[in-house]
């Protein structure tokens, strides 16, 4: 159980780095390098030390030999995280997604065809992840 004391301090200290926050002023800079890039799906992996995620475009490149989709997927761009800043990039995705579907309604994994009404299609590449 806490004593007064103890919330006080602790309530001091949150006022205190609200302060710390409103009094700090972030310039941005766009390099003339600077990358923009649209993408359809991300992939990647963390160890102890960083969080990497690849973003990919993919691009059906029609039937093979035999019988199999083939699908080009392009690598991107690559970003490498802190698992400080991973987590804080979780917190921003979590927060912008509900705004979203606040406004848009939720987003759906659905392809862009209606399974009802769905025909069997060789070609058919909706089934991988991203790609829609």
């Amino acid at each position: 159980m806490k004593s007064g004391n103890e919330d006080k301090v602790m309530a001091e200290e949150k006022k205190e780095e609200q302060t710390q926050k409103k009094n700090m002023k972030i310039k941005l800079h766009k390099p003339e390098h600077f990358n923009q890039v649209y993408a359809i799906g991300a992939m990647g992996g963390h160890s102890p030390y960083d969080f990497r995620i690849c973003f990919y475009n993919d691009t059906p490149r029609g039937v093979s030999n035999d019988n199999e989709q083939v699908i080009e997927r392009n690598l991107e761009s690559e970003v490498i995280l802190s698992p400080l800043a991973a987590l804080e990039l979780s917190r921003w995705l979590d927060q912008h997604i509900k705004e979203y579907e606040t406004a848009f309604g939720p987003i759906s994994r659905k392809s862009a065809q209606d399974t009802s009404t769905k025909k069997p299609v060789d070609d058919d590449s909706s089934h991988l992840q991203g790609y829609i």
